[in-house]
């Protein structure tokens, strides 16, 4: 997702979405290590859009304060 995609999103959405890639990134870390995992560069993709959400969500709620 886009950081535009997830600015659109509430902090709710945010934060249940941030639980879902970390649980996803989880997953492919084991994949990796048992040599399952055949797009290697989904690892990144996946480290690069939890870190854009935890930033939107930290911006958003420096905004509520």
């Amino acid at each position: 997702m886009t950081a535009s995609e997830l600015r659109e999103l509430s902090t709710e959405e945010l934060v249940a979405k941030g639980e879902e890639l970390r649980t996803e990134l989880v997953t492919a870390r084991l994949n990796k290590a048992t040599g399952q995992l055949e797009d290697s560069a989904k690892l990144r993709t996946l480290r690069r859009t939890v870190a854009r959400v935890e930033t939107i969500l930290t911006e958003k709620r420096g905004a509520e304060q």
